[in-house]
Protein backbone atom coordinates (compact mmCIF):
# COMPACT_ATOMS: atom_id res chain seq x y z
CA UNK A 1 0.00 0.00 0.00
CA UNK A 2 1.07 3.29 -1.16
CA UNK A 3 0.09 6.92 0.16
CA UNK A 4 -1.32 7.45 -3.42
CA UNK A 5 -3.68 4.59 -2.73
CA UNK A 6 -4.73 6.21 0.49
CA UNK A 7 -4.74 9.45 -1.35
CA UNK A 8 -7.17 7.91 -4.38
CA UNK A 9 -9.29 6.84 -1.82
CA UNK A 10 -10.19 9.83 0.03
CA UNK A 11 -11.24 11.00 -3.22
CA UNK A 12 -13.28 8.53 -4.04
CA UNK A 13 -14.67 8.71 -0.51
CA UNK A 14 -15.43 11.84 -0.42
CA UNK A 15 -16.73 12.48 -3.87
CA UNK A 16 -19.20 9.16 -3.90
CA UNK A 17 -18.25 9.26 -7.87
CA UNK A 18 -15.02 7.85 -9.83
CA UNK A 19 -15.44 10.31 -12.52
CA UNK A 20 -15.66 13.75 -10.03
CA UNK A 21 -12.79 11.80 -7.79
CA UNK A 22 -10.40 12.07 -11.09
CA UNK A 23 -11.15 15.24 -12.19
CA UNK A 24 -10.26 16.19 -8.55
CA UNK A 25 -7.08 14.45 -8.78
CA UNK A 26 -6.01 15.34 -12.46
CA UNK A 27 -6.31 11.32 -13.49
CA UNK A 28 -7.66 9.41 -15.87
CA UNK A 29 -11.17 7.62 -14.23
CA UNK A 30 -10.15 3.97 -15.49
CA UNK A 31 -6.52 4.55 -13.66
CA UNK A 32 -8.28 5.62 -10.64
CA UNK A 33 -10.73 2.35 -10.65
CA UNK A 34 -7.92 -0.10 -10.96
CA UNK A 35 -5.78 1.57 -8.33
CA UNK A 36 -9.01 1.31 -5.85
CA UNK A 37 -9.21 -2.21 -6.53
CA UNK A 38 -5.56 -2.70 -6.17
CA UNK A 39 -6.28 -1.40 -2.30
CA UNK A 40 -9.37 -3.41 -2.09
CA UNK A 41 -7.62 -6.42 -2.67
CA UNK A 42 -4.38 -5.86 -0.76
CA UNK A 43 -6.61 -4.88 2.41
CA UNK A 44 -8.74 -7.52 1.73
CA UNK A 45 -12.60 -6.23 2.05
CA UNK A 46 -14.30 -3.82 -0.04
CA UNK A 47 -14.64 -0.46 0.87
CA UNK A 48 -17.28 0.90 -1.79
CA UNK A 49 -20.53 -0.23 -2.57
CA UNK A 50 -20.69 -0.10 -6.36
CA UNK A 51 -24.26 1.90 -7.06
CA UNK A 52 -25.79 2.46 -10.88
CA UNK A 53 -24.68 5.98 -10.09
CA UNK A 54 -21.36 6.63 -8.53
CA UNK A 55 -20.44 4.74 -5.24
CA UNK A 56 -21.28 4.69 -1.79
CA UNK A 57 -19.06 4.04 1.32
CA UNK A 58 -19.58 0.15 2.61
CA UNK A 59 -19.54 0.30 6.74
CA UNK A 60 -15.93 -1.20 6.50
CA UNK A 61 -14.75 1.59 4.18
CA UNK A 62 -16.31 4.84 6.55
CA UNK A 63 -13.75 3.46 9.58
CA UNK A 64 -11.23 3.26 6.69
CA UNK A 65 -11.76 7.06 5.70
CA UNK A 66 -11.18 8.34 9.02
CA UNK A 67 -8.09 6.14 9.54
CA UNK A 68 -6.99 7.19 6.08
CA UNK A 69 -7.25 11.04 6.47
CA UNK A 70 -5.71 10.71 9.61
CA UNK A 71 -2.52 9.38 8.59
CA UNK A 72 -2.04 11.50 5.15
CA UNK A 73 -3.07 14.51 8.03
CA UNK A 74 0.38 13.06 9.82
CA UNK A 75 2.32 12.57 6.90
CA UNK A 76 1.53 16.20 5.67
CA UNK A 77 2.82 17.63 9.07
CA UNK A 78 5.64 15.22 9.58
CA UNK A 79 6.99 16.83 6.34
CA UNK A 80 6.35 20.53 7.51
CA UNK A 81 8.18 19.72 10.64
CA UNK A 82 11.20 17.88 8.46
CA UNK A 83 10.77 21.35 6.11
CA UNK A 84 11.08 24.12 9.22
CA UNK A 85 13.88 21.47 10.68
CA UNK A 86 15.82 21.87 7.73
CA UNK A 87 15.31 25.50 7.53
CA UNK A 88 15.97 26.09 10.84
CA UNK A 89 12.96 27.27 11.92
CA UNK A 90 11.61 24.54 14.19
CA UNK A 91 13.90 22.03 16.70
CA UNK A 92 15.55 22.06 20.00
CA UNK A 93 19.35 23.65 20.29
CA UNK A 94 20.93 22.41 23.04
CA UNK A 95 22.77 25.20 24.96
CA UNK A 96 25.55 24.86 27.45
CA UNK A 97 26.39 28.21 29.78
CA UNK A 98 29.39 28.52 32.12
CA UNK A 99 27.98 30.25 35.28
CA UNK A 100 30.71 33.35 35.01
CA UNK A 101 28.67 34.13 31.65
CA UNK A 102 25.27 33.88 32.07
CA UNK A 103 24.04 36.96 33.32
CA UNK A 104 26.17 38.33 30.64
CA UNK A 105 24.28 41.14 28.67
CA UNK A 106 25.48 39.93 25.39
CA UNK A 107 24.38 36.09 26.30
CA UNK A 108 20.99 37.20 27.12
CA UNK A 109 20.76 39.71 24.45
CA UNK A 110 21.12 36.97 22.27
CA UNK A 111 18.28 34.46 23.98
CA UNK A 112 15.72 37.19 23.52
CA UNK A 113 16.36 37.79 20.17
CA UNK A 114 16.45 34.55 19.11
CA UNK A 115 13.27 33.54 20.60
CA UNK A 116 11.54 36.32 19.15
CA UNK A 117 12.67 35.52 15.40
CA UNK A 118 12.36 31.43 16.15
CA UNK A 119 9.68 31.21 18.20
CA UNK A 120 8.80 27.47 17.54
CA UNK A 121 12.36 26.23 18.18
CA UNK A 122 12.89 24.99 21.55
CA UNK A 123 16.05 25.91 23.74
CA UNK A 124 17.42 23.80 26.25
CA UNK A 125 20.02 25.48 28.44
CA UNK A 126 22.55 23.38 30.49
CA UNK A 127 24.62 25.54 33.29
CA UNK A 128 27.86 23.65 32.49
CA UNK A 129 31.26 24.50 33.98
CA UNK A 130 33.58 25.71 30.07
CA UNK A 131 35.95 22.20 30.36
CA UNK A 132 32.37 20.60 31.03
CA UNK A 133 31.16 21.95 27.78
CA UNK A 134 34.11 21.33 25.27
CA UNK A 135 33.27 17.76 25.86
CA UNK A 136 29.50 18.16 25.28
CA UNK A 137 30.11 19.73 22.09
CA UNK A 138 32.64 17.28 21.09
CA UNK A 139 30.61 14.31 21.69
CA UNK A 140 27.32 15.88 20.19
CA UNK A 141 25.80 16.37 23.88
CA UNK A 142 25.77 19.97 23.22
CA UNK A 143 25.03 22.21 20.22
CA UNK A 144 26.95 24.95 21.20
CA UNK A 145 28.21 26.57 24.48
CA UNK A 146 28.98 29.65 25.99
CA UNK A 147 32.64 29.08 27.75
CA UNK A 148 35.97 30.48 28.43
CA UNK A 149 37.77 27.68 27.08
CA UNK A 150 37.48 27.63 23.24
CA UNK A 151 41.20 26.25 22.41
CA UNK A 152 40.47 22.67 20.71
CA UNK A 153 41.86 21.83 17.50
CA UNK A 154 37.56 20.28 16.58
CA UNK A 155 36.24 23.09 17.55
CA UNK A 156 34.90 26.60 15.94
CA UNK A 157 34.44 29.49 18.33
CA UNK A 158 33.60 33.14 18.18
CA UNK A 159 34.73 35.98 20.96
CA UNK A 160 31.58 37.61 21.85
CA UNK A 161 33.60 39.86 25.05
CA UNK A 162 36.28 40.10 27.21
CA UNK A 163 36.06 40.86 30.91
CA UNK A 164 37.82 42.99 32.98
CA UNK A 165 38.85 40.98 36.20
CA UNK A 166 37.65 42.74 39.60
CA UNK A 167 38.55 42.16 43.36
CA UNK A 168 35.01 40.45 45.31
CA UNK A 169 35.04 41.39 48.74
CA UNK A 170 33.22 41.38 52.05
CA UNK A 171 30.62 44.23 52.52
CA UNK A 172 33.08 46.80 54.93
CA UNK A 173 36.40 44.93 53.90
CA UNK A 174 39.29 47.46 54.99
CA UNK A 175 40.01 47.34 51.17
CA UNK A 176 36.66 49.24 50.43
CA UNK A 177 37.96 52.02 52.36
CA UNK A 178 40.83 52.38 50.01
CA UNK A 179 40.45 55.11 47.34
CA UNK A 180 42.94 53.16 44.82
CA UNK A 181 44.35 49.23 45.19
CA UNK A 182 47.02 48.02 43.74
CA UNK A 183 47.98 43.98 43.58
CA UNK A 184 50.78 44.96 46.20
CA UNK A 185 48.24 45.97 48.61
CA UNK A 186 47.06 42.34 48.52
CA UNK A 187 50.31 40.34 50.10
CA UNK A 188 48.85 39.29 53.14
CA UNK A 189 45.21 39.68 51.99
CA UNK A 190 43.76 35.65 52.00
CA UNK A 191 42.09 34.67 48.57
CA UNK A 192 39.52 32.10 47.07
CA UNK A 193 41.16 31.53 43.58
CA UNK A 194 39.64 29.66 41.36
CA UNK A 195 40.69 25.53 40.68
CA UNK A 196 43.91 25.68 37.99
CA UNK A 197 42.10 22.60 35.98
CA UNK A 198 39.02 25.06 35.33
CA UNK A 199 41.32 27.21 32.73
CA UNK A 200 44.93 26.48 33.04
CA UNK A 201 45.72 28.66 30.42
CA UNK A 202 44.08 31.67 32.50
CA UNK A 203 44.81 30.60 35.27
CA UNK A 204 48.80 31.16 34.38
CA UNK A 205 47.70 34.02 32.70
CA UNK A 206 46.41 35.82 35.73
CA UNK A 207 48.90 34.09 38.31
CA UNK A 208 51.72 36.08 36.07
CA UNK A 209 49.84 39.27 35.92
CA UNK A 210 49.59 39.18 39.98
CA UNK A 211 53.26 38.74 40.05
CA UNK A 212 54.36 41.58 37.78
CA UNK A 213 52.10 44.16 40.21
CA UNK A 214 53.97 43.00 43.09
CA UNK A 215 51.69 39.89 44.11
CA UNK A 216 54.47 37.31 43.74
CA UNK A 217 52.40 34.12 45.86
CA UNK A 218 48.94 34.89 46.61
CA UNK A 219 47.98 34.07 49.87
CA UNK A 220 45.41 31.33 49.07
CA UNK A 221 43.11 29.45 51.28
CA UNK A 222 40.87 28.11 49.48
CA UNK A 223 40.02 26.81 45.83
CA UNK A 224 36.64 26.70 43.76
CA UNK A 225 35.58 25.85 40.27
CA UNK A 226 32.71 28.04 39.96
CA UNK A 227 31.20 31.57 40.66
CA UNK A 228 28.68 31.02 42.87
CA UNK A 229 30.86 29.60 45.32
CA UNK A 230 33.10 32.04 44.92
CA UNK A 231 30.38 34.65 46.05
CA UNK A 232 29.13 32.00 48.60
CA UNK A 233 32.78 32.27 50.29
CA UNK A 234 33.45 35.95 50.19
CA UNK A 235 30.04 36.74 51.09
CA UNK A 236 31.05 34.32 54.52
CA UNK A 237 34.36 36.15 54.80
CA UNK A 238 36.53 33.32 54.23
CA UNK A 239 38.50 35.42 51.88
CA UNK A 240 38.96 38.25 48.89
CA UNK A 241 38.30 36.67 45.14
CA UNK A 242 39.06 37.61 41.53
CA UNK A 243 35.60 37.56 39.46
CA UNK A 244 34.62 39.00 35.95
CA UNK A 245 32.98 42.31 35.63
CA UNK A 246 29.78 41.16 34.53
CA UNK A 247 29.34 39.47 38.01
CA UNK A 248 27.88 42.59 38.91
CA UNK A 249 24.69 41.39 37.67
CA UNK A 250 24.96 38.61 40.08
CA UNK A 251 26.74 39.92 43.07
CA UNK A 252 24.78 39.75 46.75
CA UNK A 253 24.40 42.32 48.83
CA UNK A 254 27.14 41.10 51.10
CA UNK A 255 29.93 41.06 48.25
CA UNK A 256 31.82 44.41 46.52
CA UNK A 257 33.33 44.75 43.37
CA UNK A 258 36.45 47.04 42.96
CA UNK A 259 39.03 47.67 40.42
CA UNK A 260 42.16 46.84 41.03
CA UNK A 261 44.59 49.44 39.35
CA UNK A 262 47.40 47.09 38.12
CA UNK A 263 44.91 44.34 36.78
CA UNK A 264 44.55 44.58 33.21
CA UNK A 265 43.81 41.35 32.17
CA UNK A 266 40.07 40.36 30.53
CA UNK A 267 38.73 36.90 30.55
CA UNK A 268 37.29 36.42 26.89
CA UNK A 269 33.96 34.74 26.36
CA UNK A 270 33.19 32.34 23.50
CA UNK A 271 30.41 30.66 21.71
CA UNK A 272 31.93 27.28 20.66
CA UNK A 273 30.46 24.47 18.69
CA UNK A 274 31.79 21.66 16.76
CA UNK A 275 33.56 21.96 13.63
CA UNK A 276 31.66 20.72 10.48
CA UNK A 277 28.28 21.14 12.16
CA UNK A 278 26.02 23.04 9.73
CA UNK A 279 23.08 22.29 11.43
CA UNK A 280 20.92 25.49 9.91
CA UNK A 281 19.25 25.74 13.70
CA UNK A 282 23.14 26.12 14.57
CA UNK A 283 24.30 28.72 12.30
CA UNK A 284 21.16 30.73 12.77
CA UNK A 285 22.37 30.92 16.49
CA UNK A 286 25.59 31.74 16.05
CA UNK A 287 24.54 34.56 13.68
CA UNK A 288 22.05 35.99 16.27
CA UNK A 289 25.09 36.17 18.86
CA UNK A 290 27.21 38.08 16.42
CA UNK A 291 24.49 40.53 16.25
CA UNK A 292 24.14 40.93 19.73
CA UNK A 293 27.84 41.03 19.66
CA UNK A 294 28.08 44.09 17.09
CA UNK A 295 24.74 45.62 18.56
CA UNK A 296 26.47 46.18 22.42
CA UNK A 297 29.35 47.31 20.65
CA UNK A 298 27.85 50.19 19.29
CA UNK A 299 26.18 51.00 21.92
CA UNK A 300 29.42 50.85 24.10
CA UNK A 301 30.73 53.14 21.26
CA UNK A 302 28.00 55.73 21.33
CA UNK A 303 27.92 55.87 25.09
CA UNK A 304 31.09 56.35 25.36
CA UNK A 305 30.94 59.20 22.74
CA UNK A 306 28.26 61.10 24.51
CA UNK A 307 30.48 61.25 27.95
CA UNK A 308 33.38 62.67 25.90
CA UNK A 309 33.12 66.53 26.79
CA UNK A 310 33.03 68.76 24.11
CA UNK A 311 36.05 70.65 22.97
CA UNK A 312 36.54 74.50 23.59
CA UNK A 313 37.07 76.12 20.65
CA UNK A 314 40.82 78.01 20.42
CA UNK A 315 41.36 81.32 19.37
Amino acid sequence: MELRHLRYFVAVGEEQHFGRAAERLHVAQPALSRQIQDLEREVGILLFDRLPRGVRLSAAGKVFLTDARRILQDVDEAKRRAERIALGKAGTLRIGIATAIAWHGTVVDAFREFRLRQPDVELALHLQLSPHQVEAVLSGRLDAGFASTPRHSDLDHYQFAADRMLLAVPKGHPLTRRERIRLRDLRNVPFIWFQRWVNPTFYEEMMQACARGGLSAPQIVQEAADRDTHLGLVQCGIGIAWLTESTRWHCPRGVVLLPVDDMNVRLPFHLIWKKGNESPLLQKFVAQVKAATRSAGAAAGAGRRKARPARMNQK
